[in-house]
């Protein structure tokens, strides 16, 4: 896996990467900014800020080839259990032998309602028929395992975690010339409105849910009527916590 994703990694720098980029930057930018806790952790592409624009205090960038990082093996992740708020896996999947136990390890860092970004090519649009073209050869992305967004979706929903939101970007052709490139801009205001699901990449925002969990509300809401209808089932709570099992 390491030299797959660092073969995708410069991939970015072309052309075509640099159009990826961009537009995947600006989802990042947007979705990250409304997301709150206090850990954020990105996993992978390091060097690609997807965390810039998050007012989560720490923010963690790891990788998984990249020199100079701190390297992980996203399969088994060194991170406690239940002490991330937000975590984001920019194009992970495709590039692993074992997508579904990184989502796994997903799920047990995350904490109870964590936030989950995940971003992947689209295997049923204009980027996924240029893979099936080239599938035979050794250049990238087209060697990678494209996720079915169906798949991705199950996957998540077995681990108990709900799909919130979800969008698509590159929606034009895959041209490797950047001239070219500029007369299908179009496609990218068109795509969203008359083929909403042949985007080339999809971004999935998924939240971690927990059973059996109650929120606890703050000391100042008194005997308020809305305090009352959400009385906490037991005792104190230590400082910092959020929730209390039923």
């Amino acid at each position: 896996m390491t030299t797959r994703y660092a073969s995708f990694t410069e991939w970015l720098a072309s052309p075509l990467g640099q159009y990826l980029q961009t537009r995947e930057q600006a989802y990042f930018d947007q979705t990250v900014a409304d997301l709150f806790g206090f850990n954020a952790l990105q996993i992978g592409l390091s060097h690609w800020d997807m965390l810039r624009n998050s007012r989560i205090p720490h923010r963690f960038h790891v990788d998984i080839a990249s020199p100079g990082s701190v390297l992980v093996e996203p399969a088994q992740l060194p991170f406690a259990s239940q002490s991330v708020d937000l975590l984001v896996l920019p194009h992970l999947l495709e590039f692993s032998n074992y997508p579904h136990q990184i989502l796994r390890e997903a799920e047990r860092v995350l904490i109870a309602e964590g936030n989950l970004l995940i971003s992947g090519f689209n295997p049923r649009s204009l980027w996924g028929m240029h893979r099936w073209y080239r599938r035979s050869g050794n250049d990238y992305p087209w060697r990678g395992d494209f996720v079915n967004l169906g798949r991705l979706k199950d996957w998540l929903s077995l681990l108990g975690c709900d799909i919130v939101a979800g969008r698509m970007c590159c929606y034009a052709p895959p041209l490797a010339n950047a001239g070219l490139m500029q007369y299908f801009e179009f496609m990218e205001a068109a795509g969203d409105r008359w083929w909403a699901m042949g985007g080339g990449v999809y971004f999935i925002h998924a939240v971690k849910r927990v059973h059996g969990m109650r929120l606890i509300t703050p000391r100042w809401q008194g005997k308020s009527k809305f305090a009352s209808a959400l009385r906490p089932a037991t005792g104190n709570l230590q400082n910092g916590s959020r929730y209390s099992d039923e």
